[in-house]
């Protein structure tokens, strides 16, 4: 028995460290391990709040619903892979268990066969069980899904490690979250987004690459569904991220007190969006530093929400008190009304963008201009740039 407890500790300890360089979990709490044709679901379901479901190298294909607090769902790398489930069929296989058999012949009788006897009643059969529903994020299109409510928060859930790709909606898809962290997160080829999250606060996301997404790669909201004023995040993190490939790379919408940093992004439509609107308190105090932000030029069209997108670096529209300092934002070009290298837009709903400072920023070869301003708000600032065009002239 104690060989046995030994060698558990043993896998437990390299199975944490390989790839990874994580602690064990804290004295009390369990590693449930997942290998290839287990149930992620099923073992964050027997997990305890602390616990961590570590995934071992494999490709799964199911989607997780995770509401425990302070559970860690952990894998190995990119080479821990979540898709969606394989599709189920309607109708019963043509052939192997469940295939439908051929009607037997009529038997030849050279009598008339003699009337049966009428058969008794029989018993009503007992209404059969329902079926368990599909899990609910599987159901909604995403891949990993960390659900708590507005009357309660989930705190504290970490996701590290793995890969979530080919969800028609969302790779990773948060709601009401307090402390979540995602980090060394590969989003890929997901339908709207790679990483979202909406009324959540305190989050961090860091070391995450999300490419090739039908919307943004990483998307923060206070929400999507609903007309509501800007939200405080307390101090949301968004750094050294690589996002490349997606129709825009970061999307903070509707929300206030959060920092993108450091992050790279290249061969978005566009780069980062701070999108506000008419409602109070507007989006704001949003701070944008030290990201490398080059060649976005992927042509997106029109959407009923927002104009065509091609070669915008960072864009703010509808937000206010906010600082756009310290990024390199080279070669994006093109013809929408929201290109440039940075870029205050008046929003569509009428709302300008005020007291903004974009300083001591880095820009080369953006089109139509380095910086652009076609807002018409109060107490916005240009200061230390360095550039070579704007529009109107005389920002540089």
């Amino acid at each position: 028995m104690k060989k046995c407890h030994i060698a558990y500790l043993a896998c437990t300890a390299a199975l944490l460290g390989t790839g990874l360089g994580a602690a064990a979990p804290d004295a009390g709490h369990r590693v449930h391990i997942v290998h290839p044709g287990e149930s992620i679901q099923k073992a964050v379901d027997a997990a305890r709040p602390g616990d961590t479901v570590l995934v071992a190298a494999g490709t799964y294909r199911q989607s997780v619903d995770i509401s425990t607090p302070g559970l860690t769902l952990r894998g190995m790398g990119r080479g821990t892979v979540l898709r969606p489930a394989a599709g189920t069929a309607t109708t019963a296989p043509a052939t192997g268990t469940g295939a439908a058999k051929p009607a037997p012949k009529p038997a030849k009788s050279s009598k008339p066969a003699k009337p049966a006897k009428p058969a008794k009643p029989a018993k009503p059969a007992k209404a059969p069980k329902p079926a368990r529903s599909a899990s609910s994020c599987a159901a909604s299109g995403n891949g990993i899904c960390v659900t708590g409510t507005k009357d309660h928060n989930v705190d504290g859930v970490t996701l590290a490690s793995l890969t979530v790709t080919g969800f028609t909606k969302n790779g990773v898809y948060a709601t009401d979250a307090d402390g979540l962290t995602v980090r060394r997160v590969t989003a890929v080829k997901n339908g709207v987004w790679g990483i979202a999250t909406e009324r959540s606060l305190h989050g961090e996301f860091r070391d995450n690459t999300a490419r090739d997404n039908g919307d943004a790669g990483l998307f923060l909201a206070n929400s999507v569904k609903e007309e509501m004023g800007a939200t405080d995040t307390d101090g949301t993190v968004v750094e050294h991220n690589r996002l490349t490939g997606n129709r825009i790379g970061v999307t903070v919408r509707r929300l206030r007190n959060l920092t993108v940093a450091d992050n790279l992004l290249t061969d978005n439509c566009a780069a980062v969006f701070v999108v506000g609107d008419e409602n109070k308190p507007k989006a704001g105090f949003v701070t944008v530093t030290e990201n490398r932000i080059e060649h976005n030029n992927k042509s997106c069209p029109k959407t009923a929400r927002l104009d065509a997108l091609q070669g915008s670096g960072i864009v703010l529209t509808g937000a206010e008190d906010s600082v756009i300092t310290r990024n390199v934002i080279k070669d994006n070009a093109g013809k929408s009304s929201l290109s440039g290298g940075i870029v205050l837009f008046k929003s569509f709903v009428g709302t300008t963008s005020d007291r903004n400072r974009i300083s001591d920023n880095l820009l080369r070869d953006n089109s139509p201009a380095d910086l652009v301003n076609t807002d018409t708000g109060k107490g916005n600032a240009f200061e230390g740039n360095d550039c070579r065009s704007s529009k109107p002239a005389g920002l540089c």
